[in-house]
């Protein structure tokens, strides 16, 4: 799911590979991103602490939130449950 160079310079190395360490910052759906979106995290952490952050929410609320990926996306609550079911998700 990353697309890292190898070196600077180099194409990217695009693998399936899930990158769960990769920083990641929990945001509202409706925070208008922009030049302060970085101030907008509401939690900040890697991927997997996001994505089991997300899980613990109540289910009726979980789509009022969206992880952002750095170098990456936005992943919707929906894509967190099915990513968090993922034979590789780290436990802890």
């Amino acid at each position: 799911m990353s697309d890292h160079p190898t070196a600077f310079g180099d194409a990217p190395v695009s693998t399936d590979a899930i990158e769960w360490n990769d920083g990641a910052s929990l945001h509202t759906v409706d925070d208008g991103q922009g030049v302060l979106d970085g101030a907008k995290a509401l939690r900040r952490g890697t991927f997997a602490e996001m994505i089991r952050h997300l899980m613990q929410l109540p289910v009726d609320t979980r789509g009022r939130y969206q992880i952002q990926k750095a170098g990456d996306r936005a992943y919707s609550a929906a894509e967190a449950e099915a990513l968090a079911k993922h034979s590789d998700f780290p436990v802890t």
